[in-house]
């Protein structure tokens, strides 16, 4: 288990808020993070699932770049490493990309928890043939070796979480 993923899984549940009505945790991620994230994220109808990303990170005090706010340059954040529980993992989506956070895989999909997938924050099924890269903190030894490959949690494939 990594600190990472303890933060992430107390999250679980973790939803927008419908309408014009922003939810005061996704907004207050930002705020904590500071700098130019805090004064970006005033809605929580903006692609959040980098912040959430950053905000577990951060809080299990791990670095991270105020750069790393959007998806698709997570690929270049930490060191590389396989895809297993707790790597931080980035797809491609149409109109951008996705990341979130490993915790197994069947053999069509990873099992992705996230944030701002259907609107809060969850585990769902992203087809393998999206991934783009696996990530581990730098500051962190990664481990080694494949994970074993789980069966299915649903046939339901998210095809876009923003």
């Amino acid at each position: 288990m990594t600190k990472w993923m303890d933060i992430a899984n107390s999250l679980k549940g973790t939803k927008e808020a419908p309408g014009a009505v922003n939810n005061k945790v996704i907004i207050g991620w930002a705020k904590g993070l500071g700098g130019w994230i805090g004064q970006y994220y005033t809605k929580d109808s903006i692609p959040w699932c980098g912040l959430f990303v950053a905000h577990c990170i951060n809080k299990s005090g791990l670095s991270f770049s105020q750069q790393s706010l959007s998806a698709r340059s997570w690929a270049d954040w930490g060191q590389p490493c396989e895809p297993q529980y707790g790597a931080i993992m980035v797809f491609s989506r149409n109109g951008g990309g996705h990341v979130g956070f490993y915790v197994s895989e069947d053999s069509g999909a990873y099992n992705i928890l996230g944030g701002n997938q259907s609107d809060s924050v969850n585990v769902t099924r992203v087809a393998k043939n999206r991934f783009l890269a696996a990530r581990w903190p730098k500051e962190e030894k990664a481990p080694k070796g494949k994970p074993t490959v789980v069966k299915a949690i649903t046939n339901f494939f998210s095809r876009n979480e923003a």
